[in-house]
C-alpha cells in the first residue's frame, strides 16, 4: 500500500478490525518513511449476477444506483442512514446468494420493495408508485390497502 502522504511504496499494517455487518477489514496503517498514519478499508470484490432490464439488455449491477433509488423513495423519512446501509447490505447478499449469473430486474425491484417496506411503508409506497407505473388515484389505494392488510396479518400473528 503506497503512503498517501509521501508515495512510499511500503507501508505497514498496525492494526485490523473486521466490519462483520458490512464484511469490510478497516487497517490502522504507518508509514516507515514519513511516520504518518492513516486507515485503509477493504472490501472483498465478489461477482454479482447481471441484471435483465424490462427491454431485455444485460448490465452490470450498480450498487450506487441501488442505493440513489432507495434514498430517494426515503427522501424526507425517518430513517436512519445506517438502516439504509444495512438493507442495501441485505440485497447485496441476496444477490450473492442466488447463485444466478443473471438476475431480472423485476425480481430485483420486488426485494428491494419488501426491504423498503420493512424499513418505512411511505418510501415504499413511493417506490411502488413508480416501480409499477401507478396510473391513478386507485392504483395508490390498492397498494396501501394491501399494505395494511400485510400489517393487520403481522400484527395478528404476533398476539397468537
Amino acid at each position: 500500500m503506497h503512503c498517501p502522504y509521501c508515495q512510499y511504496d511500503d507501508t505497514r499494517v498496525i492494526d485490523s478490525r473486521l466490519n462483520s455487518e458490512t464484511n469490510q477489514i478497516r487497517r490502522r496503517r504507518e508509514c516507515p518513511k514519513c511516520n504518518e498514519r492513516f486507515n485503509t478499508i477493504e472490501t472483498a470484490e465478489f461477482s454479482l449476477p447481471m441484471i435483465i432490464k424490462r427491454d431485455g439488455r444485460r448490465v452490470n449491477f450498480d450498487e450506487q444506483k441501488l442505493r440513489g433509488g432507495m434514498l430517494r423513495a426515503l427522501e424526507k423519512r425517518p430513517v436512519a442512514a445506517e438502516k439504509l446501509d444495512l438493507s442495501v447490505h441485505h440485497l447485496i447478499q441476496k444477490l450473492r446468494e442466488c447463485g444466478e449469473r443473471e438476475i431480472d430486474s423485476l425480481l430485483l425491484g420486488e426485494w428491494v420493495m419488501e426491504e423498503l417496506r420493512l424499513l418505512d411503508p411511505v418510501a415504499y409506497v413511493r417506490f411502488a408508485s413508480v416501480y409499477r407505473s401507478f396510473e391513478d388515484v386507485d392504483a395508490f389505494r390498492e397498494e396501501i390497502q394491501r399494505l395494511k392488510k400485510l400489517a393487520k396479518e403481522k400484527n395478528h400473528a404476533r398476539t397468537d
